[in-house]
């Protein structure tokens, strides 16, 4: 029996573009520095339910287009992405059968790393000094990591993704 045709692609991809204007809509200048990495988790969580329809051409894809959004290096934040994506393919197997708060420890552990990333590039272009504040972002998304997937299985469910 043949398999059931991939279904609910314009989801996946609505959900990503939403994390994509998510990104960059504006924000009291006090929580700025607490931005979640909206497309981070939200790819986050297409690659660990879907992990044969989402890859890093995908995550360099928004990578590219988050780097249009904010007006950074080229590149800079579709490597990020990449990296973040390529880790959780890699832990996927184990991250679907852990408990939401040992996923969101995980995920704390990516997205700092791929923040360290962010900070060492943006040293290397001269344009942010070392800060703690760095590691904000990545604490923020991983705490709002629960509702995030929450939300998206549900809609995965109702529209039957797969």
């Amino acid at each position: 029996m043949a398999a059931p045709a991939p279904r609910g692609g314009w989801l996946i991809m609505l959900t990503l573009l939403l994390a994509l204007l998510l990104s960059v809509a504006p924000m009291p200048a006090f929580m700025d520095i607490g931005r979640p990495l909206w497309l981070a988790l939200f790819l986050s969580f297409w690659v660990l339910s879907v992990p044969h329809r989402l890859g890093l051409t995908t995550a360099w894809l928004f990578g590219l287009a988050e780097d249009v959004l904010y007006g950074s290096l080229l590149g800079q934040n579709a490597l990020i992405l990449c990296l973040v994506c390529a880790m959780v393919l890699g832990l996927q197997q184990r991250l679907r059968v852990f408990p939401q708060w040992q996923q969101a420890l995980v995920l704390l552990v990516i997205f700092g790393l791929a923040q360290l990333l962010q900070l060492w590039l943006q040293a290397l272009a001269g344009n942010r000094p070392p800060t703690l504040e760095f590691m904000l972002p990545a604490l923020v998304s991983a705490l709002l990591w629960p509702w995030v997937q929450g939300g998206l299985r549900s809609l995965q469910r109702r529209f039957q993704v797969n």
